[in-house]
């Protein structure tokens, strides 16, 4: 052995050893001791190098995503010898149904690996982390990882919320719009059965905030908040039905108050006289 990078550690009459440094995949073979003695005893052992694949990227990803379209994320590695092994994950959770794709290098010793992964961009995804783990024997056990956050715009979500669910006569109520998008929504837009806030110094918008004052039945309706950005606008609906003041009768208890009286009464008793007259016939 003629290489700079080979040193002789130990040499006696029961051992000899050697070190090699930098090692490379050319120092992959067999190697041979041999003791010169009569005949030459020789005992010889396979070198195996393994490759240690790259640093993965992760490449097709363009900031932003619109939502609904079609998202195809590669990580690739190279160097690797046998094949390195490529996993998907999102937010720590593996993603099963990606491709995977072996090639050799030019070398003919090592291997290129790469995978795709295929989604929809969605909403739920925007501030993900995608990250693609490399598993390989050489790295012992710690992989090498590439990762990518996602940011998909959206459409804003939009929802009304009451103050009140059982409006009456003279009460206010206050109805918040709640608007979630990316870019963030502008500022929205309250209207009443279509057309703008009839009672502008009673329907007080601040905000995403409508307060209406001394509610009354003239107030019946369906308010419309609406938010736009840049992708789009969306909508929601609110039919306030203003109720008649509700009142409650007290019960009336009736407590007898404990009195005696005396009563006299006055009867008037009527005597007749009855005269009996016996007729006497004298012959």
């Amino acid at each position: 052995l003629r290489d700079n990078r080979i040193e002789l550690v130990r040499a006696s009459w029961h051992e000899l050893s050697i070190s090699v440094s930098d090692v490379s995949l050319s120092d992959e073979g067999q190697y041979t001791c041999s003791l010169f003695t009569m005949p030459v005893k020789t005992s010889k052992a396979f070198l195996t190098v393994l490759g240690v694949p790259e640093k993965p990227q992760i490449t097709g990803f363009t900031s932003p995503v619109m939502e609904g379209e079609r998202m195809q994320l590669t990580c690739k590695t190279s160097g690797s010898k046998p094949a390195a092994d490529i996993r998907w994950f999102k937010n720590d959770k593996e993603v099963k149904d990606v491709k995977y794709l072996k090639e050799e290098d030019a070398n003919r010793k090592t291997f290129t690996v790469s995978s795709t992964l295929d989604f929809l961009a969605d909403r739920n995804d925007d501030g993900a982390v995608v990250s693609c783990r490399v598993d390989h024997e050489s790295l012992n056990s710690t992989p090498q990882i590439a990762m990518q956050v996602l940011e998909i715009h959206y459409t804003p979500l939009v929802k009304i919320i009451s103050s009140n669910s059982w409006p009456e006569e003279g009460q206010s109520i206050i109805l918040t719009c709640e608007s979630k998008g990316k870019p963030v929504p502008e500022p929205v837009l309250w209207t009443k059965d279509g057309g703008e806030l009839p009672d502008p110094e009673r329907m007080v918008v601040n905000g995403r905030v409508l307060s209406i004052s001394f509610l009354n039945k003239t107030d019946n309706g369906t308010y419309r908040c609406e938010a736009k950005n840049p992708i789009g606008r969306n909508s929601t609906e609110y039919v306030l039905i203003v109720h008649d003041v509700f009142n409650t009768l007290l019960p009336t208890t009736v407590i007898p108050s404990l009195t005696t009286a005396t009563v006299t009464t006055t009867v008037a008793l009527t005597t007749s006289t009855t005269t009996s007259a016996t007729a006497i016939s004298t012959r």
